[in-house]
Parts: C-alpha cells; structure tokens; sequence
C-alpha cells in the first residue's frame, strides 16, 4: 500500500520564517551532496540556483571554531565527522554509520540494564487511528500541532485518518487492555525501539527533527507505589548511563506541572547542560497514573475480585542523546568521544617515508591492532596511502577519537609506540616509548581510555557547576539567565508565574532536582514559604 501524507502548515514548511545554515566540510568537499538537486531544500529558489546554504554545504571550509559561533560548528562537525546528512524532505536526517555507531552503543547499554529490570523488547505500528489520540484530552492538545496524518491510503480516502507515531501511549493502552484480565498479569513491562514522528517547525541534526529514533518502555502495576518506583527506577538507569557512559553530568529531578507531559502525573528528567551552557532534556520517565488506562478501560481483576484501572509509567531516550554528546566535549578541533562509547577508541596510524620502511611499519601496526582488538578495544588501523600522517592526524582528531598510536620506523626499531590522547592537546597529550609487548601495551591503553572517560565528566561537571548560580529574587534569575547562565533558587510560585519568567526570559524551569539543599526556603518571585529549589535556564 502506498500512502500519501497530508500535513499541517504547508505554507511554513515551504517558506521558512528562518533560514538554516548548513554545515561545511572539514578540508574537503562534501562529495555526497554535491550532485543533490536544489529543489530537495526548501530555502532553494525556484529557478534551480543553489542557495547561499546549499552553497557553503558543497564549500572548502574548516570545521568554525566552537568559540566563534556555536551553531555552525555544530553543525559542522556533524557533517565533518560524517555524523548524519540532511534528507530530502526538509526537517529529516539520515544518520550515517558513524553516528548509528554510537546510537548503537547506547542500544547496546541499555538493553541490558531494561532486560536486567524484567522489561522485554517487542514492537507497536508506526499508523495510529486518530481516535486513539483523541481519548485522552491532554495527550491530543499536547500533540496536536506535531501531528503528522494520513488521509490517503492505495489511492483512496481512508475511513479513518491515522497519525504517524508521535509515541505509543495509545495504541499501548489499546492492546494492554486486550492483554491483562488478571493481578496475576501485572507487572506487564515492555520497551520497544521504534522511529517517531513529530512535525517540527524548527530542526536541528540529533536535537529535534521531523522523525527520530528513541527507545520507549511502557509498564502497567497493580498499585500507585509500583508506578512510582517504577518511574524513579527508570530515571536512576537514565543517570547512571549519562554519567558512566557518556561523561555526562546530567541533574536529575521533577518537571514543574507545566513541563510535564501531556497525560501524565508526574514527568521525571535528567538535564544537562551543553557547551553553550543551554539545557538539554537529555531522557525523561513519567509516572501516567490511571490517565491512559481510565481512558482506554485498561483495567484488571484485583485479589478480591475487583475491577481496579492499572496505574502506568511510561520513558524514553531518543538520538537527541548523540547530540547531548557532541555538545557536552566537543571543542574547536571537533568532535570529542567519551571511550565508552566511541566506536573507534583507537586508531593506528603507521609513519614511512620510503618503501623499504613500509612493510615492516605495516606489519607492526597489524600485530598492535591484533593484539588490542584480541583484548576487546574497538581499534582501527588507518593504512591508506592517498593521505599524508597530519591529515591522517587531523581527521580523526576531528572525529573524536580518545587514543591515537603512531608507529614509525624507529618505533619498530626499539618496539615501541608514540600514543596521544584526543582529549589532551598537542605535544602534551603525547607520551613516547611505550613498549608494543602486549600485556604491557593493552594495560597501558585501557588505563589510558579509563583516564580519558573520567577526565571528561571531571571536566563536564566543573563546567556545569561554573555556570549554576544560585540565586534569591526574580532580579537575581533574570540578571543570571541574561548572562547565560543557569539560575537555581527556592520556588513555590504559580503557574503563572512561572509562564512570566518564561516569557521575559526565555527560561523555563528544567526541574526541581532530587538533590535538595536543607533548611528553611523563600520563594524567589514570591515571597512565600518554599519546600525547593528549581533550575531555570534556556534550552533546546
């Protein structure tokens, strides 16, 4: 069946208010694209010229230093690092291997740990019936302007528009209520890998685009106190991946009511703060209560032979994660790749001038890269001929990763290695003479890739705690969030209160961290008792 998709505000779509900039290429031309016709962008003008983006897409051009202008380096490290590319259809990515490599690696931590916690993997549609949506009140308003809809289906008007998953709460309900009858059915927990759909107005690679890949669990207990920790557990694994994994140092709390997700109780989340010190709601778990299950009539029989409503959780973590990465360590040489989970934490680049070096360089270098991937390091050995060693250098600088052995003729001579470090620059980053004996060798690396992983969250988190002020009054907040900063201070305001300090700031409270400070509070905006802190601060 071939299905035709009629979508909301085809007029923003096909004229933008704001103009995109487009990555460059590092060094090089971005050869992929070069042959791509200008009408697959939406900022290209009708007669066919390329625009001004599309333009510096195709240009010679370094990687722009993060200092100068944090958007377009970005930007150009996605595309430098071969991270992800631009789709067609305006708002989209495709994600290239490298990038699937580390969204790969995030599958792969937390698999285990939702299979350690007796959660099972299965699949949901991507095509909802809108009625679906329209059950649950809050769900449909929260998601109405993000709806993506198909009215046309085999070349005729479908009875019923479905919506193109924007998440599975619904159809979740739907068949959760097919499925438990019982107490002795509960707890039902499952999580599924799928792509999502939500129409946005305003993109950008990894951190918000029309379709993403995300992981979504979805639990239905017999008790209250069964959703709750089953919410708090989630978030918890969330944390203890964004710090032991990526380096990380997210700041994990509550969602103020008007943060929260559409349909749910109580929204859980962990912040973290990127390299241009905005927020980035890095993974969130909501507590649903009997919102979707009144909704859908998802009920059980209890012990006594009551009809009871199950109480639910719902969470997720999405791509969005890969460019939390990217914008937490990268710096002006490019990207920066915590060890953990880099898909290459080595790289072998062999050094010879003359031909009759060449083959014994080349054959030391397959002995190290035998001998650390037989220790379980993901390594690569970069023997092409067509680049020089600095270009070699410089590349995979640019794409983040941690270890970089060189080997040269005298290295082979005195069976050692020169080994740099991607997160310490330049020659002090660079230690020679380590020995190529392999017990020697595979110590020396994984200590180093341990040194790396820890000295980045080290660094993450004196940066993040550099730029949480704390304040006492509204004048405090503004004069913090004006200077780029996160504003954290004693809040028990209202709703709309909280919606002025939007409003006048750009600020949203991110959350009321579980980590609170003890002592008496005074509510910044009011005046009044307050029980928390909360954290404000702009975001993506």
């Amino acid at each position: 069946m071939v299905a035709s998709l009629r979508l909301p505000s085809l007029t923003s779509l096909l004229f933008p208010a704001t103009t995109r900039r487009y990555p460059a290429a590092l060094r090089r031309r971005v050869l992929c694209l070069r042959n791509r016709p200008a009408s697959g962008f939406a900022t290209a003008p009708s007669t066919g010229t390329a625009s001004p983006e599309v333009q510096r897409l195709r240009s010679d051009q370094a990687v722009t230093p993060r200092s100068q202008d944090f958007n377009a380096w970005y930007l150009d490290v996605i595309a430098s690092a071969e991270l992800a590319d631009y789709g067609p259809v305006r708002g989209t990515m495709v994600i290239r291997p490298y990038g699937y490599a580390i969204w790969e690696a995030i599958q792969d931590y937390l698999n285990v740990k939702f299979k350690e916690t007796g959660h099972s993997n299965m699949y949901f549609p991507q095509f909802i019936p809108y009625s679906f949506i329209e059950k649950e009140a809050s769900h449909v308003e929260g998601f109405s302007p993000e709806l993506a809809l198909v009215t046309v289906g085999g070349g005729h008007e479908l009875e019923e528009k479905l919506v193109v998953r924007p998440t599975s709460e619904t159809i979740v309900n739907h068949m959760f209520t097919q499925w438990i009858n019982s107490y002795r059915d509960l707890p039902l927990m499952i999580n599924q890998w799928a792509n999502v759909t939500r129409w946005e107005m305003r993109t950008k690679p990894f951190i918000r685009t029309l379709e993403f890949l995300w992981q979504e669990g979805h639990t239905a207990h017999a008790t209250p106190e069964e959703a709750e920790r089953e919410a708090k557990q989630m978030i918890e694994i969330y944390t203890r991946f964004a710090f032991e994994q990526t380096s990380i140092p997210v700041i994990a709390g509550r969602k103020s009511k008007l943060e929260t997700f559409a349909g749910a109780d109580t929204t859980y989340t962990i912040e973290a703060m990127m390299g241009d010190r905005k927020a980035l709601q890095a993974g969130t778990s909501h507590n649903l209560g009997q919102n979707f299950s009144r909704a859908f009539g998802t009920q059980f029989q209890d012990e006594n032979g009551e009809r009871q409503h199950v109480w639910q959780t719902s969470w997720a973590v999405s791509t969005r994660f890969v460019g939390g990465i990217i914008m937490t360590h990268g710096d002006d040489t490019g990207l920066m790749l915590p060890p953990k989970i880099a898909p290459i934490q080595v790289v072998i680049v062999p050094i010879w001038k003359k031909d009759t070096e060449k083959t014994q360089v080349l054959s030391a270098a397959s002995s190290v890269k035998e001998v650390l991937q037989t220790a379980g390091v993901r390594v690569k050995l970069d023997d092409t001929t067509e680049r020089t060693a600095g270009w070699k250098f410089n590349f995979w600088e640019m794409k983040g990763v941690p270890i970089r052995i060189e080997i040269g003729p005298r290295d082979v001579s005195s069976n050692c290695v020169v080994v740099s470090r991607r997160d310490i620059p330049g020659k002090a980053g660079k230690v020679f003479g380590i020995s190529m004996e392999s017990s020697a060798l595979v110590a020396y690396v994984k200590e180093k890739l341990d040194e790396i992983q820890s000295s980045l969250l080290e660094k993450a988190i004196l940066f993040r705690d550099s730029n949480i002020v704390d304040v006492n009054s509204y004048e405090e907040l503004k004069v913090a969030i004006s200077s780029g900063k996160w504003a954290r201070g004693p809040w028990s305001a209202s709703d709309s209160d909280e919606q002025r300090v939007k409003e006048e700031t750009g600020a949203t409270i991110r959350c009321f961290p579980f980590e609170q400070p003890q002592g008496s509070k005074t509510c910044l905006m009011t005046g009044n008792p307050a029980e928390e802190v909360a954290i404000f601060a702009k975001s993506y």
